[in-house]
């Protein structure tokens, strides 16, 4: 769990964010603490009086709200009632047990978490002292209900580990699930375990998911402030819905902080590189078609994404490794793993009349080298004209040797 504590001087801006939530159904009510009628009763004006009635008595303190949010682990399901237990414990062990306060259950993020509006006026007029009290009150109150609750303990590298290994995403399909607790889930996870080293990298792992990150047209007012969107997009990639901006997102995967990344993750992705051309070499030599290709190597776990432009011609290819987390553009693997050798080796499918056997047979032929050599294309062309003009025994010449040439006559010298 991780606790955040905000303190303030406007009461009605702390009660309106929740309630504007609400009204937009990305938060409920869920319990309200120190108030005379139930939660599902009170008006605004019921939750906002009983607040600003005590803050009042206190004119000389300027700062008398008091905005908290409790966060848990992605994998932690907790309804509303275990939620509640754990917001009046907490509220108890940080001194705010007899102030009134609002308990509000937030939906619209990739993790469950409430947020709680009070205020640290005392009905004596008496103010409830807010310094230092995240170390002093705050962390020890944490830790206890962790442990009371048997809660993911958010100071655990071990968690912290287990969590990037247990993350679990699905493509996103608009109007299934709310965008921004969508949207939010796939980021951070993809942002937290893959390595990528490039914004279009990035993106060739968002885009499995059906989200993509967009820094606007080059004359936008958003590209020339180094801003970031995330958005939707449906089975064509076509953007949908209304964008999420990146600092709104819980790890604020902003695009100053994904070019950090880019450079760490440079050097954090070495060590898989000679895996994956391994993974490449090993489905290469046994396969004869771009599709059995793509195929082969989803099955080993590899996603092969081919970048075609508009008239169809293949410019790149990129391979994303989903066991280590990684991706390549093919280039940055290898002339033999590029775009244009891969299609190059892999554009022969054999007809009716030379079956795939009878390929494969011939490419283990003594002397014709090894297989990486022919998937490569160093030595494809030849081998093709080989298997498509195969000899012919009833002709008068073979023809692999070429038609025969007629002898020129020679013209006599008259002596």
């Amino acid at each position: 769990m991780v606790a955040k504590i905000k303190s303030g001087k406007n009461l009605i801006g702390a009660l309106n964010y929740n309630e504007n939530k609400v009204k937009a159904g990305k938060a409920k009510l869920i319990a309200a603490s120190g108030y005379i009628k139930t939660h599902d009763m009170l008006s605004f004006r019921d939750k906002l009086f009983r607040l600003t009635d005590l803050a009042e008595r206190n004119l000389r303190t300027k700062t008398n709200t008091v905005h908290l949010s409790l966060n848990f682990d992605v994998r932690e399901q907790i309804d509303d009632d275990k939620l509640l237990s754990i917001a009046d414990e907490y509220m108890n062990k940080i001194g705010f047990e007899y102030q009134p306060y609002l308990v509000y259950k937030h939906l619209d993020a990739g993790h469950p978490h409430v947020h709680i509006v009070t205020t640290n006026i005392e009905p004596d007029g008496k103010r409830i002292s807010l310094h230092n009290i995240g170390e002093l009150l705050s962390e020890p109150a944490r830790k206890a209900i962790e442990i009371d609750f048997g809660l993911v303990q958010a100071s655990s590298k071990k968690n912290k580990n287990d969590l990037d290994e247990h993350i679990k995403i699905q493509p996103l399909a608009y109007g299934m699930i709310d965008t921004k607790r969508g949207i939010t889930n796939i980021v951070t996870a993809v942002t937290k375990t893959y390595k990528f080293t490039s914004l279009p990298e990035l993106n060739a792992i968002l885009n499995l998911y059906n989200v993509v990150a967009d820094k606007g047209t080059k004359e936008s007012v958003m590209f020339k402030n180094g801003g970031l969107h995330y958005w939707v997009i449906d089975s064509n990639g076509k953007k949908t819905g209304i964008p999420i901006k990146a600092s709104s997102i819980y790890n604020k995967p902003t695009l100053q902080l994904l070019e950090e990344r880019f450079r760490l993750n440079e050097y954090l992705r070495k060590p898989f590189k000679e895996k994956l051309k391994a993974k490449i070499d090993k489905v290469s030599a046994q396969t004869i078609s771009l599709d059995q290709f793509k195929n082969d190597l989803k099955k080993a776990d590899v996603t092969v994404i081919i970048r075609q432009n508009n008239d169809g011609r293949i410019y790149g290819i990129s391979y994303i490794d989903h066991i280590n987390k990684v991706i390549f553009n093919g280039s940055d693997l290898g002339k033999n793993y590029s775009a244009a050798a891969i299609i190059e080796a892999l554009q022969y499918t054999p007809t009716a009349n030379v079956s795939a056997s009878v390929d494969k047979a011939f490419l283990h032929k003594p002397g014709l080298g090894n297989d990486k050599q022919f998937f490569t294309g160093n030595h494809s062309r030849g081998l093709l004209e080989e298997l498509l003009n195969p000899f012919d025994p009833n002709a008068t010449v073979p023809n692999q040797f070429g038609p025969k040439k007629k002898r020129k006559k020679r013209r006599k010298l008259n002596l």
